[in-house]
């Protein structure tokens, strides 16, 4: 059975309705919505919403094994998990915890445990849209990006000094500034820092790795290393 969390949305799957009701009863002294479900089938065809969520997970559900849900969802978008045994199993836990999970609760709950880890969850995946969110701007503002200006903002952010990129791409320092320029104004950047902050994604520099064969430092991965990119 499970329970959503709305705008902290959670998830708790038990096969009595009286457990599952008192859950639903506990999240809402937190100020929480919860929807709850007999399945993990039920779960999976709930329309979600774009708000933070937790999942509380029994390991023992009526339709399949709380461990093999865990696997199925790990091919899409899913909130956090914490998981709930009726029995301290460590092997199981271990398990859950490796496929990563984030919490592995054992029964009678203690309820401060389990305020504290759906709190905790929650600031997870809040964080994690937050996150999903930007990534996603900067990406759309990186494919505005042309060929030239990719290689570029490639060797940038991998932390090499104007000369270096330059050199890299046979180009004078005044037209990698250039191009350093047009760059910024696209990805709607003020200044830059010296130090790794974030990942913006792997189109950029797959683009660029492949327009510029000698650009061994894309590895897939653009990194915002010595030069981020502060958001307007």
């Amino acid at each position: 059975m499970v329970s959503w969390l709305h705008g902290s949305r959670g998830i708790h799957r038990r096969r009595r309705p009286s457990v599952r009701e008192s859950l639903v009863g506990l999240v809402g002294t937190m100020g929480l919505n919860a929807v709850s479900f007999e399945s993990a089938a039920d779960y999976v065809h709930f329309p979600e919403s774009d708000v933070p969520a937790c999942l509380l997970l029994d390991v023992n559900l009526p339709d399949m094994n709380g461990l093999e849900f865990q696997r199925q969802l790990a091919n899409r978008a899913h909130p956090p998990i914490i998981f709930i045994s009726g029995k301290a199993d460590v092997p199981t836990s271990v398990r859950a915890l490796k496929a990563g999970a984030l919490n592995f609760l054992t029964k009678p709950l203690v309820t401060e445990d389990l305020i504290d880890a759906i709190r905790d969850a929650l600031e997870q995946d809040r964080k994690a849209r937050h996150e999903r969110s930007e990534l996603a701007r900067l990406q759309a503002r990186a494919s505005q990006l042309t060929p030239r200006e990719r290689q570029v903002f490639s060797l940038v952010i991998s932390g090499l000094l104007n000369k270096q990129s330059a050199a890299e791409l046979g180009i004078s320092q005044v037209t990698l500034q250039i191009h350093r320029g047009k760059i910024m104004q696209k990805m709607s950047a003020r200044t830059t820092r010296r130090r790794t902050d974030r990942t913006v994604g792997r189109g950029v520099s797959e683009r660029a790795r492949r327009s510029q064969s000698t650009d061994r430092r894309c590895d897939g991965v653009a990194r915002v290393v010595s030069a981020r990119l502060t958001l307007d």
